[in-house]
């Protein structure tokens, strides 16, 4: 089995990604039974040490490129990410880096900001164009929106970005995404299971 394919059946089984976003946070995960994260901290010279214990833990890692300090958003910095650091994959914002990781082998998540109806069309122009593993929506609580977008592509939506509690967690399942990326450790339980929880309340 390929790494894609374990890390989307990983994903279906948990529909939920730990954004880490400080070493507390970095305990915190290692502590739950997610198999995902993003990494959001961090520099160049340490990024390698968090991505090495993650996947020692046997966990998918991605690094969010814009937020790790001392890595070019080039060719080279890709390379670098792939042949030094290995991680799993990325998540960006820049279209052209998506292209980069995924001829570097890398599984590559494009994040898009829901900012009005001008950026998620061009947004979703490039989506398109580049042909990401999966697109990232932020915010992620904005359900009319995340249908609307998984009616318009095919490509795997993740949402994040402001997720307070599990309930906003499930709606943005129901309204059409694979999975809720979030930075708050108490909701870092598999989804599958909380769904289960409400609907036995």
């Amino acid at each position: 089995m390929n790494i894609q394919t374990e890390f989307f059946e990983r994903l279906a089984k948990d529909s939920i990604i730990s954004s880490i976003k400080d070493p507390k946070s970095l305990d915190q995960f290692l502590e739950k039974d997610i198999g995902c994260a993003f990494l959001l901290l961090g520099n160049i010279n340490v990024i390698k040490t968090y991505v090495d214990l993650l996947k020692t833990h046997g966990r998918h890692v991605f690094l969010h490129i814009e937020k790790i300090p001392g890595i070019s958003y080039d060719k080279e910095g890709l390379r670098f990410i792939n042949h030094y650091v290995k991680p799993t994959g990325i998540v960006t914002t820049k279209s052209s880096l998506i292209q980069l990781a995924k001829k570097e082998g890398l599984i590559a998540i494009q994040r898009l900001f829901l900012i009005d109806s001008d950026a998620l069309k061009q947004g979703l122009k490039n989506a398109e164009e580049v042909q990401p593993d999966a697109l990232e929506l932020m915010p992620g609580i904005i359900p009319d929106m995340i249908r609307k977008v998984s009616r318009e592509t095919a490509i795997p939506l993740i949402t994040g970005g402001l997720v307070q509690n599990k309930s906003q967690m499930v709606a943005a399942l129901e309204s059409g995404a694979y999975a809720v990326s979030t930075g708050k450790p108490w909701l870092w339980e598999p989804v599958e299971s909380r769904v289960r929880e409400e609907l036995k309340q």
